[in-house]
């Protein structure tokens, strides 16, 4: 790193104590801009940097609500909205009790990128609460998106931020969300992505950040010569990317032979059945130790960070932020793992991601990798704008083509700026781009 740039870290880090997560993504990024600063003195001039790890805006608010016994509790919910240069300002929201600004931050910055990539008119933005879903009656749930939407629908609109669904967040709580949005503006429009089919939803969104990361690590494993055909798969998460990414790579030959959740992983070296997974997590919202209940081939362990010691030729984390740290990347080279994809958020540590670059592993980066969910969305809002609805083959195809044009621009855009076969700098370099024109285009604003 130049001494420009890690002075210009430094500041960043003082200008945002205590906020790790959105430390590390504005660092990776910036890893890799040294050569694009370089030719481009223009975005130096124009303060570039400067004004693209500052949100646009942020909105911090308390939510309170009352639970099914009478007891009243308050949270507290975030909305950053980080760039609009390329349009509305378009990302989920997160409820879990991990939730705090860096988390969002780190999150509406990298959502930047990922939406430049895309190739769709949406800008960056994120949300959430540090309120947890689980273990609340649907009643309870309702209440607190009423009250959380109550803040919110003053800040966001179709033309303005779009909100959609992350961790903790799923169809249940859209819908109550849009409901509350619905009355408080008495007005129908597509603020919220993720939605129910019958009120505005797209075919294939539930499926969408799944899908996409297989296609785009089917790309991956293409240029190794290769396939899905035949190969372990090791894949954390047990929500919708993961179960939907286990999906099509079974579809597509692949083994799946673990999953897991917050309390611990399933192996299965038979191979996963998804089918009971879903009954589970979808239906019952129970625990994946409950697969080991019907399934005696299968074996449960508690420490759900040991899900990648675990022998595999692809590894999808699909959890959360930094799950693979540097001995399970040890691991994985060790075991003979050949191609990495995020499925989650930065869920490989930078010293991980290192290790998967020095040793030939084919990664794909977060922000490229499982774009598929954020395209699906952004298609969603197309749909609404119209007031038609696509078939699930039209949509699952134009998803394919922008996972094909992300993975084309990762290749193409790395090795113009000297970092062949990297299509972390790739994406990161091709997603600034976008995103600094449009920015100078714009003026200072």
């Amino acid at each position: 790193m130049s001494n420009s740039i890690e002075s210009f870290m430094k500041r960043v880090i003082e200008k945002n104590p205590g906020e790790s997560e959105f430390h590390q993504a504005v660092k990776e990024v910036l890893d890799s801009l040294e050569s694009v600063l370089e030719q481009h003195p223009e975005y130096a001039d124009a303060k570039i940097l400067e004004r693209i790890v500052e949100p646009e805006r942020q909105i911090i608010f308390r939510i309170p609500w009352q639970d099914d016994k009478g007891n009243i509790h308050v949270n507290r919910g975030f909305r950053i909205e980080f760039n609009s240069a390329l349009g509305p300002y378009k990302g989920g929201l997160r409820f879990h009790p991990s939730v705090y600004i860096g988390i969002i931050k780190f999150l509406g910055f990298e959502q930047i990128f990922k939406n430049s990539l895309t190739g769709l008119s949406m800008g960056g933005g994120k949300g959430g609460s540090d309120f947890s879903p689980k273990g609340k009656s649907d009643n309870e749930v309702m209440r607190f998106c009423q009250s959380f939407m109550t803040e919110l629908f003053r800040h966001i609109g179709p033309d303005t931020d779009v909100p959609a669904g992350d961790i903790g967040v799923g169809g249940r709580e859209i819908g109550f969300m849009f409901g509350q949005y619905k009355k408080l503006r008495n007005e129908f429009t597509g603020v919220l992505t993720g939605k129910g089919l019958a009120y505005g939803g797209s075919l294939v969104r539930t499926e969408a950040t799944g899908y996409g990361l297989i296609y785009f690590v089917t790309r991956m494993l293409e240029d190794r010569a290769t396939g899905w055909k035949g190969k372990k798969v090791s894949i954390s998460g047990s929500g919708n990317v993961a179960i939907y990414a286990a999906q099509k790579a079974i579809e597509l030959g692949a083994k799946v032979i673990t999953m897991s959740d917050s309390n611990g992983f399933i192996v299965d070296q038979k191979g996963i059945c998804l089918e009971t997974v879903k009954r589970i997590k979808e239906l019952e919202r129970g625990r994946i130790r409950e697969y080991t209940n019907e399934h005696k081939s299968a074996i449960f362990k508690e420490r759900f960070q040991d899900v990648w010691s675990v022998p595999c030729d692809i590894a999808l984390p699909c959890a959360t932020q930094n799950e693979i740290d540097q001995n399970a990347a040890q691991a994985l080279v060790k075991n003979g793992c050949i191609a990495v994809g995020e499925g989650a958020n930065m869920p490989s540590t930078p010293e991980a991601i290192e290790i998967f670059l020095n040793e030939g592993v084919s990664f794909g980066p977060a922000k490229a990798a499982n774009a598929g969910g954020v395209a699906t969305s952004g298609l969603e809002m197309s749909q609404n704008s119209i007031r038609l609805s696509w078939t699930f083959e039209e949509v699952d195809k134009r998803l394919k083509t922008i996972m094909d044009n992300i993975y084309d621009q990762c290749v193409i855009t790395a090795e113009k700026y000297g970092k062949k076969n990297n299509l972390m700098a790739g994406a990161n370099i091709a997603g600034f781009l976008k995103v600094a024109d449009a920015m100078l285009a714009q003026g200072i604003v």
